[in-house]
């Protein structure tokens, strides 16, 4: 059987993703010495086998869902939408704490004791009911009060259910849906006044969130602060970690330390995750470096390519829904690590460590990879699914 056979879609696609995630087994094995040695939990071999099985589960992910005619994603935005508002009103009431932290981001999911983060869930479902609403109203007159109860109610209410617990991954959801929708031809002026009120609701947000710190202790001092630390070039302790991380670049030099030989590993806090590029710089140098912003360059230009590529309007928004989050969420990555933004949380796609972050990217992964595939895109005989029947009649 011929690979063609096997994998579906854009080639070089896949190819990309799998540089990407095999490039992650050295610097996750490596900065997993931190937790190993300086905390005293687990061992390196440890967590690299973790890293390995979520890889490799990822990849399933990606696998499955590559599979499905991309069309079959029109029905489940509909259906699953009440179930990723249940999800993310459990996570945010549920009030989980580790080790004294603020984690009610999280849920375990019962029976096998994994932490699940369900923001990125609603991310990517959230940009797949923008892509289909955009395109049932491709041909239609789209009028600003029509558009608000259908369009924008859902994503202001799974914007602000994210909000008070993930800042960055509710600011960075709310640009791609602005993006999204600019892409979908979705008039100018009513895009500045959806901005224009979710920046109004953030304002309320943060007056309430600082009139009432009990309802939600230290988020808004902690946005304060790193905004605050990040405007401060100065050495001081709250912003330890971006001296530490910009310290393991610098030491890096043009060709690095080598494999395995970081030494800022040990000081650096979320190593393995935040901070892992600056691990890698230090490690493969700047070389290193450059070479993996190339890798999500070139994830970037076969995204406009295939999205340039695709007639249907709904597999266009797909591939720019999907895919552009994750080149946004890698220069995020690596500009908290070189101090060009302030800290936010967010991972390396596919590199980082963390079981939903690659789950998600894979998931994300496998509808661009399902809209790329020319078969699906060229099947006329396509069997008719009940769900998209549902879909189309809301």
């Amino acid at each position: 059987m011929r690979l063609q056979e096997i994998f579906w879609g854009d080639r070089v696609l896949w190819v990309l993703m799998i540089l990407l995630a095999f490039f992650s087994f050295l610097p996750v094995y490596s900065a997993s010495t931190n937790l190993s040695y300086v905390v005293g939990v687990g061992s390196p071999v440890g967590y690299l086998m973790k890293h390995f099985v979520i890889v490799m589960f990822g990849f399933s992910i990606t696998y499955l869902i590559h599979r499905i005619p991309y069309t079959y994603f029109k029905g489940v935005a509909i259906i699953a939408f009440p179930i990723i508002v249940f999800l993310l009103l459990y996570t945010a009431l549920q009030g989980t704490t580790i080790d004294g932290a603020n984690a009610s981001r999280w849920i375990k999911i019962p029976f096998i004791g994994v932490s699940f983060q369900t923001s990125t869930l609603a991310f990517v479902h959230l940009l797949v009911y923008v892509a289909f609403y955009l395109q049932k109203h491709e041909h239609s007159q789209v009028s600003f009060q029509s558009s608000f109860l259908a369009l924008w109610m859902p994503v202001l209410l799974i914007v602000f259910l994210i909000l008070p617990a993930n800042f960055s991954t509710a600011a960075m959801l709310f640009l791609m849906v602005l993006m999204l929708t600019f892409v979908g031809g979705y008039p100018i002026r009513y895009l500045i006044y959806i901005f224009g009120l979710g920046a109004a609701g953030l304002t309320f947000f943060v007056l309430v969130a600082l009139a009432f710190p009990e309802a939600m202790p230290n988020r808004v001092d902690t946005w304060r602060s790193r905004i605050e630390n990040f405007r401060a070039q100065d050495n001081g302790a709250e912003n330890y970690q971006i001296e530490l991380s910009k310290t393991a670049i610098a030491t890096g030099g043009l060709f690095g330390k080598g494999a395995g030989k970081s030494v800022m590993k040990n000081f650096l806090p979320q190593s393995s995750s935040d901070f892992i590029y600056a691990i890698i710089v230090e490690e493969y140098g700047i070389l290193g470096g450059i070479a993996l912003i190339g890798l999500y360059l070139m994830v970037l230009f076969r995204i406009l390519v295939n999205a340039h590529k695709t007639e249907e309007l709904f597999g266009k928004l797909l591939i720019v829904g999907m895919g552009v989050p994750i080149v946004f969420q890698a220069f995020i990555n690596m500009g908290v690590a070189l101090q060009v933004l302030p800290v936010t949380g967010q991972t390396l796609p596919l590199v980082s460590s963390g079981g939903t972050s690659v789950w998600m990217t894979c998931l994300a992964f496998g509808i661009l990879l399902s809209v790329t595939a020319r078969k699906e895109q060229k099947s006329d005989a396509m069997p008719k699914n009940p769900i998209i029947e549902f879909s189309e009649t809301l």
